[in-house]
């Protein structure tokens, strides 16, 4: 059975890349299954180009196919933030998920309500041989000013969706594999890995 490695250090990703995938015929790896300590600098200008190059580089250390994302929300009174800069939002070096949450609502107090945004993912396989097949995905919601829900990570506990009267934290897995950024853009990218499950 070919091997797929989730090129993410971030548990929750596993999680929810590894739900999307249970249904192939592939043995999914992770970075900590193979002793893989790898950290990407996010140089690029774009989510696409990030998820390649993280793609590139865990393929490149493992020598397996692998799939990586990037992912931000963009907020449109903020002008698109904080966008590639989501996970490094908050300017302290060891800030946490909390920490970001604060900061974009304390951003967002002097604009007025509704805060309209998106999650947005690019995923990317990097095949051993050199090819890499990017797709995107997104989702549209809005921020609300207090936390609400336990599950998932980042921004989710203040990322509403009108039409469910949720937030992104307040879905568990299957609900939010159906809707989400990550979701959309795996379920993208899925011909590409199909087609080389058949190589």
């Amino acid at each position: 059975m070919k091997k797929l490695l989730i090129a993410t250090n971030n548990p929750g990703k596993v999680l929810e890349i590894s739900d999307l995938l249970k249904s192939l015929p592939i043995q999914l790896v992770t970075p900590n299954d193979l002793g893989i300590d790898l950290d990407v600098d996010e140089t690029g200008g774009t989510y696409d180009e990030n998820a390649r190059l993280k793609a590139a580089a865990f393929m490149k250390s493992s020598r397996l196919a692998s799939l990586a994302d990037d992912t931000g929300l963009d907020v449109d009174a903020l002008d698109g933030a904080p966008g590639l800069r989501s996970k490094r939002y908050a300017p302290e070096p060891c800030a946490t998920n909390a920490d970001r949450r604060k900061l974009l609502l304390k951003n967002l107090g002097n604009y007025p309500r509704p805060w309209s945004a998106r999650f947005v993912c690019s995923v990317a396989l990097a095949l051993p041989d050199g090819r890499m097949q990017v797709a995107e995905g997104a989702c549209e919601g809005e921020i609300i000013p207090e936390e609400r829900g336990t599950q998932g990570f980042g921004y989710d506990s203040i990322f509403y969706f009108r039409e469910l009267r949720k937030t992104m934290g307040e879905l568990d897995l299957a609900e939010k594999n159906r809707i989400s950024h990550r979701a959309r853009a795996v379920n993208n990218i899925l011909f590409a890995v199909e087609n080389y499950l058949k190589e």
